[in-house]
């Protein structure tokens, strides 16, 4: 019950992280769960007089309901304190804050949790195998906790998990008060739950988040929670206003007007819903926005949307007569919200035979079809929000890869052609610069000799009044065949008139920089040298909107125009790697200064590096099978559940199947088993870019079965790695091995986030092969542990110290 409450409530905080401050902060939640739970098992291996082994039962107890108190405790605080985004040294401070007030469950957390792993060391297999169960199963509890209950209403359910999970503790023990106040909170947090649930549902929670991006937020009309996203519908349906898109022409007449509601996802990314309650004649302006030029010179064209949104791509497709149009939608709480809840004010767009709405990630939907398509668009197909996975978010750019525009060209029909649309910053156009080296990789995959004939740039920069955005927007065409003259005729004709500017054409390149990376000649000689980075990104490193690079990142120049979201998710990366590895440090070091008995020490130092590079290796691999199987699983939502529970649950086994394991034949059966690990992962690391590659367009439900089932070996094998070392230290060195599960949990924290640095500075590969490293290295340190001599009689503090040979009654 604990472990399941700590998952749940640290991917529930990535949630709540991801709408209350900025999407790159969400995978703070992770480091900070990591990071509380770390500390928990170091104050355990620091005072072993206060946990003395005969009170381990009340200890277990005490720590599980104080970490449902803080929970809630933690979260009200976290919630009424503004996040501060202005570029100030406040900010600074403002995360100390937030990572300080949040670590506090996760300490008293870790510290049962330690309890429980070290204090009955005959069972540590078993009890290692329910810790990884529970935190498998809270994997999949995110997703049905805000099926029924939104963001808040997760923490409290956390919370009562928690709690039940203090009761069950404190079940055989004397402590009578202690067993009332945990049964007291399980049943008043259980009311506080259906409470949340049923005022959520009325969209009137009682608890909500009220400071948004450090702006206190109004309630909106209507907000839905799931396990990637929250969307929230704000604006008054009834008062007309002047369209508010960034592609409109400034040659659209004064007097128009539309009534609009705003989409918004996670309080950033935005999307427009626009009423249509007197037919599309009321909505003809959308053929004077620069997004929708691929319908001038395609007609009756089968269209295919990705991120339909509010429908205003969809409107557009209807309003210039095209045959048919899909609108792909990751998000099914979208595409509810625009036809049912608002549908009388959408006009309904799913009753429009032309029109299907398809609830699927765009890639693996296009990946099934063997339809071709004549237009397939894409306009800001992108969210700034944190999936369910929290810490690699940076991850989710599956559509801007080389792999995937090759598919999306597969399927367009011979004349056939792919549009992209991203903001287009004048001083530095990095995101359009990227798109043009994508293209062309893309168009070369095809076997195309000239790629600059298949591609067409335009961009609006909307002056005055219409000035929205820092600088304007960018649509790029991308032709399966080289455009025609007629079509570059037309497209320069309606340029001139809605004044738009051509940035690149078969004809005209607006700088050399355009006219280079559409050519495809000597394109990684000046991706290489330019500021940023703009080379094409590919599935193996698919981090479209990482323009800046690592050894860049404190270059950072306040006010420059460009990628600004993007600058601010770097840096904080950056700031985190550097606070977490000074934390695992420190973690690692007090704990040695404050040993007084430093003979406990002797010999220990194999062990250390073993349970460093453990925790180290499941790490890397564990990140980087995540950010690779998001994109081969097509949702944020199956990356998560799939990865981490099948590798949580088979770790669990893992641990499980180590319980026989006799003393005698440790040393020989750690040894094989890290041998078979290390061919398991070398095995993977080379199959799986290959299966990837083969079945991306199965069935969903034939892609999860195949992840599972190359994930499983791994856990089963990396989660015996764990309770054998634990083991093999309480037989030598009982008493540090609480320090030695907090140095596991500290080296965790810090791969947390450097595994994120080294796929988004080298590729996903490099990641998965620094973590079969680094078990080959804990491999070796295993060697020289198994040699060091055993520590034949307790030391005075190891008797006082959970261990082996110290509690006679394991339970």
């Amino acid at each position: 019950m604990v472990t399941l409450a700590t998952l749940l409530h640290e991917i529930i905080l990535t949630r709540i992280f991801s709408v209350t401050m900025w999407y790159h902060y969400a995978f703070m939640a992770i480091s900070v769960a990591l990071f509380g739970m770390t500390v928990g098992a170091i104050l355990v291996y620091l005072f072993p007089r206060y946990f003395a082994p005969e009170r381990t039962h009340y200890h277990l107890a005490l720590s599980a309901w104080l970490f449902s108190l803080s929970i809630v405790v933690s979260f009200l605080t976290f919630a009424s304190i503004p996040f501060v985004v202005a570029r100030s040294p406040v900010i600074v401070y403002s995360i100390l804050l937030t990572y300080a007030v949040i670590s506090v469950p996760f300490v008293f957390g870790g510290i049962c949790v330690s309890l429980a792993l070290t204090r009955f060391p005959r069972h540590v297999g078993r009890l290692y195998a329910t810790d990884l169960a529970g935190a498998a199963c809270g994997c999949l509890a995110v997703i049905f906790t805000l099926w029924f209950t939104d963001g808040p209403g997760g923490v409290l359910v956390a919370a009562l998990l928690a709690a039940a999970g203090a009761a069950l503790f404190s079940a055989g023990e004397g402590a009578g008060a202690l067993k009332r106040a945990a049964l007291i909170s399980s049943v008043v947090l259980a009311l506080a739950v259906a409470g949340q649930a049923v005022s959520a549902a009325h969209q009137a929670p009682w608890l909500r988040v009220v400071w948004v991006k450090g702006v206190f937020e109004q309630p909106p009309l209507y907000q839905e929670w799931n396990a990637f996203s929250r969307i929230a519908i704000s604006g008054d349906p009834t008062t007309p206003v002047k369209p508010s898109a960034p592609g409109l022409s400034a040659t659209i007449p004064a007097q128009t007007t539309a009534r609009e509601l705003s989409l918004n996802i996670d309080s950033s990314t935005g999307t427009l819903m626009t009423a249509l309650d007197g037919g599309l004649r009321t909505v003809a302006y959308l053929k004077d926005d620069v997004i929708n030029l691929p319908h001038y010179i395609r007609h009756n064209a089968r269209v295919l949307v990705i991120g339909s949104g509010g429908g205003r791509d969809i409107l557009s497709a209807l309003v210039f007569g095209q045959r048919s149009v899909v609108g792909v939608e990751i998000n099914q709480d979208i595409i509810d919200a625009v036809n049912r809840r608002f549908g009388d004010f959408t006009g309904h767009l799913d009753r429009d035979p032309r029109v299907t709405f398809v609830a699927d990630e765009a890639r693996s939907y296009i990946a099934r079809q063997r339809t071709q398509f004549d237009i397939i668009q894409a306009s800001f197909a992108s969210t700034w929000a944190a999936t369910a996975a929290g810490a690699y978010v940076l991850t989710e750019n599956s559509l801007y890869t080389v792999e995937a525009w090759k598919l999306f060209l597969d399927r367009l029909s011979d004349h056939g052609i792919l549009t992209f649309t991203r903001w287009y910053f004048r001083s530095s156009p990095t995101e359009i610069y990227r798109m043009t080296s994508l293209a062309t990789a893309s168009l070369e995959r095809e076997g195309v000799k000239d790629p600059r004939g298949h591609i067409i740039i335009v961009r609006n920069i909307p002056t005055g009044e219409n000035a929205d955005t820092p600088d304007g927007i960018g649509t790029i065409l991308v032709s399966k065949q080289p455009f025609s003259d007629q079509d570059i005729d037309t497209i320069e004709q309606v340029a001139r008139a809605q004044k738009f500017d051509l940035v690149l054409t078969p004809r005209y390149a607006l700088d050399a920089t355009f006219a280079a990376l559409a050519s495809g000649k000597d394109v990684g000689t000046l991706t290489a040298n330019f500021p940023f980075n703009i080379s094409a990104p590919t599935d193996d490193s698919p981090f479209f909107f990482n323009t800046i690079r690592l050894r860049d990142v404190f270059k950072i120049t306040p006010g420059r125009h460009h990628d600004v979201t993007n600058e601010k998710a770097v840096l904080t990366l950056a700031i985190l790697l550097i606070v977490v590895i000074a934390l695992t440090v420190t973690c690692i070091i007090v704990p040695l200064i404050l040993t007084t008995k430093k003979a406990a020490l002797k010999g220990a130092g194999p062990l250390f590096v073993f349970f460093a590079s453990i925790g180290l290796g499941f790490m890397f691999v564990e990140i980087s099978q995540m950010q690779r199987l998001i994109i081969f699983l097509g949702h944020p939502t199956y990356g998560l559940s799939v990865v981490l529970f099948a590798l949580l649950l088979s770790s669990g086994l893992g641990s499980q199947l180590t319980q026989n394991i006799s003393s005698r034949g440790l040393v020989p059966a750690t040894g094989l088993r890290l041998v078979l690990l290390l061919c398991a992962l070398a095995l993977f690391g080379k199959l799986t870019p290959y299966i990837i590659s083969e079945f991306q367009s199965a069935t969903t439900m034939l892609r999860i079965l195949l992840a599972t089932s190359i994930l499983f070996p791994l856990g089963v094998f990396m989660g015996m790695a764990f309770p054998l070392g634990m083991a093999a230290a309480s037989t030598r060195h009982g008493a540090l091995t609480p320090w030695l599960w907090g140095i596991n949990g500290a080296t965790s924290v810090c791969a947390s986030v450097l595994a994120t640095a080294v796929s988004l500075n080298t590729s996903i590969s490099a990641s998965f092969w620094t973590g079969f490293a680094s078990y080959a290295v804990a491999g070796a340190a295993f060697v020289l542990a198994a040699r060091a001599p055993r520590v034949s009689e307790p030391l005075p503090e190891q008797r006082q110290a959970p261990g082996v040979g110290v509690v006679e009654g394991d339970g």
